[in-house]
């Protein structure tokens, strides 16, 4: 018995000797932005093995076997987070074209625009709305590395209340048809969230006031109570979980913050109350701004329904002034976009819109590295270049920092010491 013990032990120490050692990569930068400081450091070498970034620091640093990727010409930073997306939905498809679109359809949709985002630079997002838990099966899938996409933190279908803007209102009555996470009451809500959970949510996405994309519901009102909501964040940080609101009006915006959520997502009809409730609470806010300037543009191309347009040329007017008075006030900002609602891969263009609102190049950088990762709570893997670190790195041509739409034209990306994209 004793023999056998032991000639299994050394099978075991064998085989973990003749593991292969993690693979070693070394980027040698032209240029490297610091985005804790805001400075540009000039060549820089960033080692990394298998997926981590082991060392960073200036000069020419031996490192024989390494695989060496030279970007003298470009500006290294880190990958970047879009903290609100809806991978698995495609943005041709508005009102009751979406009754068309089965759950297989969108998970692969996702499966083309995970491609299409890690490539624009976005190596990291955080998915806030699906149905049928398709961003889950697509965040394995991911995972497992049977696709190419980005890091995803999803939450499968949003938590809504009858008849609101995480319903399925497009139906007459005779179907009976509800959304997946409708829940109405404090018993039912907690159920929710744990049922959400259950199939694989690592975020809780709530709707605290109606919606623009959405049939018979006004974004101004209020939907969850302000108990219903409590009981939605006490359960959801339990678990270990993030909450995010979707919230466009004042006093939604308010009570969500107050029961505790961790984002407002959109933030349309903040006021002066809104962004010290805010700041008081520390919650983040998302402000999701360029699609209106891209709805706008194409509204007619699409064919919005004229349920929406109205609303969408409601909001259109008025979220500008709102978000950029909350930006420039000292509310924590996260970088989202609502990518979906206009074509996935354009996400970047959204740096420009938030340097128009009052924001520095830096600021707006650090909005999609740094505070973004923050929100997710992966601030010890994500959003800077520094040892220890996953190896997510994306290049540009030219300085973010002179010039923020640069990063509307990724030409490296990197994610988890894999090369995926390189035109340098």
């Amino acid at each position: 018995m004793k023999l056998r013990w032991i000639l299994l032990f050394l099978l075991c120490c064998s085989l973990a000797l003749a593991q292969p050692a993690p693979k070693r990569v070394v980027i040698r930068a032209g240029r490297m932005l610091d985005v804790k400081t805001g400075k540009i450091l000039t060549n820089q070498q960033i080692v990394i093995e298998g997926d981590k970034i082991v060392s960073v620091g200036p000069g020419d640093v031996s490192s024989p076997g390494a695989t060496v990727i030279d970007l003298p010409n470009a500006t290294v930073l880190p990958g970047l987070i879009d903290a609100h997306t809806h991978i698995t939905s495609d943005p041709f498809h508005f009102g009751y074209q979406e009754l068309g679109i089965s759950t297989p359809r969108e998970a692969l949709y996702g499966a083309k625009y995970a491609k299409i985002t890690l490539e624009a630079g976005f190596t990291t997002i955080r998915n806030v709305g699906a149905s049928g838990y398709s961003d889950v099966a697509l965040r394995d899938a991911v995972n497992e590395g049977d696709v190419p996409g980005p890091r995803m933190l999803v939450s499968g279908p949003p938590l809504g209340i009858t008849g609101g803007h995480c319903d399925n209102n497009l139906l007459p009555f005779d179907y009976h048809k509800q959304a997946e996470g409708v829940a109405d009451g404090v018993d039912a809500v907690r159920h929710k969230v744990r049922e959400t959970i259950k199939y694989g949510a690592d975020v809780i996405k709530i709707c605290a006031t109606g919606g623009v994309l959405s049939k018979g519901d006004d974004p101004k009102a209020s939907q969850y109570t302000l108990a219903e909501m409590k009981a939605i964040v006490e359960e959801a940080h339990r678990l270990g979980r993030k909450v995010a609101a979707h919230a466009h009006g004042g006093d939604g915006i308010k009570l969500a913050s107050e029961a505790g959520v961790d984002s407002i997502e959109h933030g349309t009809y903040i006021d002066d109350d809104g962004i010290a409730t805010l700041k008081k609470n520390g919650t983040y806010m998302v402000p999701t701004i360029y699609l209106n300037q891209w709805l706008a543009e194409n509204m007619d191309k699409i064919g919005m329904p004229e349920f929406y347009r109205q609303k969408q040329m409601a909001v259109g007017k008025i979220s500008f002034q709102n978000m950029a008075h909350a930006m420039q006030s000292g509310v924590k900002i996260a970088f989202g976009t609502d990518a979906a609602v206009y074509p996935h891969g354009l996400n970047a263009r959204q740096f420009a819109t938030y340097v128009q609102m009052g924001f520095t190049p830096l600021q707006a950088i650090q909005s999609a590295t740094l505070n973004a990762a923050d929100l997710l709570g992966w601030s010890d893997k994500v959003g800077s270049i520094e040892p220890g670190k996953w190896a997510d790195i994306i290049a540009v041509s030219g300085d973010p920092l002179q010039d923020v739409r640069t990063l509307e034209n990724v030409g490296f990306v990197m994610k988890g010491g894999n090369v995926y994209k390189n035109s340098f």
